[in-house]
């Protein structure tokens, strides 16, 4: 009977124990929420943009202390303008108002018609998933609709939750993989450009210059020196255009709008080029007429061609 009551006895104790420690190897939820006041200052040759928000903590183990643990991976800076802590039935609630500078990579291969997306990561420097787990506040709005986002439309906002690894142990001798997880409170918002203003404000000069370089086709045939002053002037307005716009751009080993829509002014300028010598050819062998004839008809269809490329890339690009 002894020996019953002491197998009874041991089954409890094991079970209390197993249910202790299944408790206390559950991390603890961080209930967590943002509020985004402003983007500004987007930086596409610095790769980087300044987000200015408030962000709310709730959780119970004081040990989080997220005024010192805090950590934004990826912020070049983090200001904390306001900090305010309250305790109420054992619960912690930390506000901040926060002002970080980002860096991100741009993605430019449709530029001035990009998209973009903006990445926000929140998580504890101290504790990883196996203490804390962060959980979102889904309540209310998560962005002020009417903050000044310049030239910019927002697309869409996305909020999840979820681990970040590390393969590393970070020195600790009691990790024998180096494979660490910290859970992560993680932003995503995506926004494209309001683009047609400052597109013409970029290309204007290129499709100026196209234009200088096609009138060639309507001065007289005799005055070859005027045409090729003019086309010659016209292929080095659009290098020195190209030149400015990539000034304002990350370096990029793709090839983009920009360089699509300037590569096809500049081989459709060079048509022009090789045309005039040809014409030139015809005045040359008293062929007057002919290269009258052979002006207008390669003005055209040049003209055609090179509207047709411009809007077919820039329609693909939008």
């Amino acid at each position: 009977m002894g020996k019953i009551r002491f197998s009874i006895f041991f089954i409890i104790c094991c079970f209390i124990a197993s249910a202790l420690h299944a408790q206390n190897s559950t991390p603890d939820t961080v209930l967590t929420g943002i509020y985004i006041t402003s983007i500004h200052d987007i930086d596409f040759k610095q790769q980087e943009y300044t987000v200015d928000f408030w962000l709310w903590l709730k959780y119970k183990n004081w040990d989080f202390d997220f005024l010192h643990n805090l950590e934004i991976p990826l912020a070049k800076t983090v200001e904390t303008s306001f900090a305010t802590t309250d305790t109420t039935n054992g619960e912690i609630y930390i506000l901040m108002k926060l002002q970080c500078v980002m860096k991100d990579s741009w993605v430019i291969t449709n530029f001035p018609f990009d998209k973009q997306t903006l990445r926000l990561s929140i998580e504890n420097s101290q504790y990883d998933s196996k203490s804390l787990v962060f959980k979102a506040d889904t309540s209310g709005n998560q962005y002020d609709p009417r903050f000044a986002l310049h030239g910019w439309e927002i697309d869409s906002f996305h909020m999840v939750v979820n681990k970040k690894s590390y393969e590393t142990t970070f020195g600790d001798p009691d990790l024998t993989v180096p494979h660490t997880e910290y859970s992560a409170f993680r932003i995503r918002l995506n926004i494209k450009r309001d683009a047609m203003g400052l597109f013409w404000k970029l290309f204007i000069g290129m499709y100026v210059a196209f234009f200088i370089a096609y009138t060639c086709f309507y001065i007289h045939a005799d005055s070859i020196d005027s045409r090729f002053s003019l086309s010659v002037g016209a292929l080095f307005a659009v290098i020195g255009n190209k030149y400015i716009v990539d000034a304002s751009l990350p370096e990029s080993v793709t090839f983009t709008l920009v360089d699509m829509l300037h590569g096809i002014t500049l081989l459709f300028i060079l048509f022009i080029i090789a045309a005039n010598a040809w014409s030139l050819q015809l005045v040359k062998q008293n062929k007057l007429k002919k290269a009258n004839r052979y002006d207008f008809l390669t003005a055209q269809v040049l003209l055609l061609l090179y509207v047709g490329l411009n809007i077919y890339f820039i329609m693909q690009a939008k």
